[in-house]
């Protein structure tokens, strides 16, 4: 995703462009800060509303991003956003003679003050909770939980956190210090919004410490320079609500929520144009594939075939002639030639995998395991092999595909597991809700070191070369998972058999 590149020249450029502009207009707007102007609470509302439906965006376009990546840092960035369009609702629904004269929700004349420091804040504060999850083990480190509950959760996190600091600044805001009279400001209001005004700047210098920076971090610096104008004028120098600095102020604040949204749309146009080209691509990959298919279905299995069948017609015809020498290179022949056509339809049905759409419907996948058990098992009813099914429910799948898939599974275990008395091979559900089906043997297993290259294709291990195969049967597996949008991985010790794992 382009929000987690590393920026490059340009980006920077261009942020440190909009931060150069926007020091020059708080420059220039600062010494008429305090000047007067009239009252429009009209503008509020309409400042108000923006800000919220441009947080909230903001918050879905993250909460988008964290579903592709599962980051930390960016859920807490999307529950940050979240947080600032609950206090925006909280605040606006407060603000003198906006809805009522005192304001809603059982405001007192403090509340809406306290509304707007609570808000400006805690933003900065999620701010640096994301720079500290991005900083750790350089980009992040992902989480293991569903992204629709982390997201669910997020979302009350923040929910939760601005009706608290809501109903501190409304029903407790007589024991909360006076920060205005009238349309002034007090003492301990000063006390008050400088340390407001500090979070920002904390967050900006742990944004600033990030290395490399993002795109994302990039703008977060620029939004955190803006908060930091925008507490300053409409806080800070100005002399109370309605002057300039009041006005000015809620602009900068406007600008600070668009930045990141902006910066998430734009990567959102990129991404389907960069799909787009893809798409053409691959209609171009497939004609390509088309032809070598076409190629290697012609081209290699006919003269596969022949050898096989030659060796076979030599081997009834003139075996008997043979030395024991010629018999055995004869068999080696034969035998050669059955693996090169196992090899040619395993690299077709892996290149077509891809390619078929998937006719998925409810099966009962109990039966369906075991009928492709039966099928295994008739080839090796000499040895001795032990199949423990669980229940394993139901499941929307491809039943052909995800037959294919299971007979690779098991056929595996069953291969490595040939020097055992008996194989123990186990298939079974480790969860309800989301849930986790696996194979595991009992048999020779692998080192874990191995691991990334396991679903490669014509990928075999060292611990596999003795035993026959093609390396094609585990990226067959992964692909079909895959297509049913889940994972496959593994889990062995050498010598202590293997456990292979699959969602769908």
């Amino acid at each position: 995703m382009l929000s987690v590149h590393p920026a490059e020249a340009r980006d920077r450029r261009l942020a440190g462009a909009v931060v150069v502009a926007s020091t020059i207009a708080f420059l220039a707007l600062a010494p008429f800060a305090k000047e007067p102007l009239a009252p429009v609470p009209a503008f509020i509302a309409i400042v108000q509303s923006a800000l919220v439906l441009n947080d909230i965006i903001t918050a879905v376009l993250l909460f988008g991003l964290f579903s592709t990546g599962r980051s930390r840092a960016i859920l807490a960035l999307a529950t940050g956003y979240m947080f600032t369009a609950f206090a925006a609702i909280a605040h606006a629904l407060t603000f003198p003679g906006l809805f009522q004269p005192g304001g809603l929700l059982g405001a007192g004349a403090q509340s809406t003050a306290w509304l707007y420091m609570f808000w400006h804040g805690g933003f900065p504060l999620f701010v640096i909770a994301y720079a500290r999850l991005r900083g750790r083990e350089g980009i992040d480190w992902p989480m293991a939980i569903r992204p629709s509950v982390a997201v669910s959760a997020s979302v009350g996190v923040a929910f939760v956190a601005a009706a608290v600091v809501a109903a501190i600044a409304t029903a407790g805001h007589d024991a909360l210090p006076t920060l205005m009279v009238g349309k002034g400001y007090t003492t301990a209001y000063t006390a008050v919004v400088t340390t407001v005004w500090l979070l920002p700047v904390a967050a900006l210098w742990t944004l600033w410490r990030l290395r490399p920076h993002s795109i994302l971090d990039l703008w977060l610096v620029v939004v955190m320079c803006a908060w930091i104008f925008e507490i300053a004028l409409s806080a800070g120098l100005n002399a109370g609500r309605f002057d300039v600095g009041f006005y000015a102020g809620r602009v900068f604040g406007f600008a600070a929520a668009t930045f990141i949204l902006a910066v998430l749309l734009l990567e959102n146009g990129i991404l389907y144009s960069r799909l787009a080209d893809s798409y053409d691509a691959a209609l171009a990959a497939n004609r390509e594939l088309d032809a070598f298919a076409y190629s290697v279905s012609h081209d290699l299995r006919a003269p596969v075939r022949a050898i096989k069948g030659f060796a076979q017609i030599l081997e009834e015809d003139h075996g008997g002639a043979m030395s024991a020498d010629g018999r055995k290179l004869l068999a080696a022949i034969r035998d050669g030639s059955e693996r090169s056509g196992q090899l040619i339809e395993d690299l077709l049905e892996y290149a077509h995998l891809g390619r078929k759409p998937l006719a998925t419907r409810r099966i009962e996948l109990d039966a369906l395991v075991k009928q492709t058990i039966d099928e295994l098992r008739e080839p090796a009813r000499s040895r001795p092999i032990h199949f423990e099914v669980g229940t394993l429910g139901t499941a929307e799948a491809d039943p052909v595909l995800l037959k294919r898939a299971l007979a690779n599974l098991l056929g595996n275990a069953m291969k490595f597991t040939r020097d055992k008395d008996p194989a123990v091979i186990e298939v079974g559900r480790r969860e309800a809700l989301d849930p986790v089906f696996y194979v595991k043997d009992n048999g020779v297993g692998f080192d874990m070191r191995d691991a990334d290259r396991l679903f490669g294709v014509f990928q075999r291990l060292d611990s596999a070369r003795e035993y026959e195969g093609t390396g094609v049967g585990l990226a067959i597996v992964q692909k079909v998972i895959e297509r049913h949008g889940g994972e496959v991985w593994a889990e062995s010790k050498p010598g202590a058999g293997a456990t292979f794992y699959f969602t769908l």
